[in-house]
């Protein structure tokens, strides 16, 4: 997965961002303060993972820099759909893997229908239906 670095006062809510170079999470809150007598600005960071749906709040110096990933959304086609997990084939590479199907879409995945989906560290997540 490729990332680019960017400042943290560049952030916003929404912005997917790296925490402990290992998670990547959803900004959900975020919130600069002002500097003070002796010290830098500071920026409270609150993040959902998107893997692991768990909160994580945490403070860095506005001037430092995060990590932000490249997150590619892709398109595939369900080939077949069993309990809940799906086997997708890409549309441009035809690879073929297995994932599980998000709560919100068991009804209405079925055989032949096309998905997008994105890589995030290895693990291939639905995202919606095409």
């Amino acid at each position: 997965m490729e990332f680019k670095q960017v400042g943290i006062n560049e952030l916003r809510k929404g912005d997917s961002i790296l925490v402990d170079d290992q998670f990547i999470c959803k900004i959900t809150e975020i919130s600069l303060s002002a500097p003070g007598k002796h010290g830098h600005a500071k920026a409270r960071i609150e993040a959902v993972g998107l893997l692991d749906d768990k909160k994580r709040v945490f403070i860095m110096s506005a001037e430092d820099r995060a990590k932000i990933p490249l997150i590619e959304k892709r398109t595939g086609q369900v080939i077949s759909v069993t309990g809940d997990k799906a086997q997708i084939m890409d549309m441009e590479t035809y690879d073929v893997f297995e994932t599980t199907v998000p709560e919100e879409l068991k009804e209405k995945l079925t055989d032949g229908v096309q998905v997008t989906y994105s890589d995030l560290m290895g693990q291939k997540v639905i995202k919606g239906i095409k």
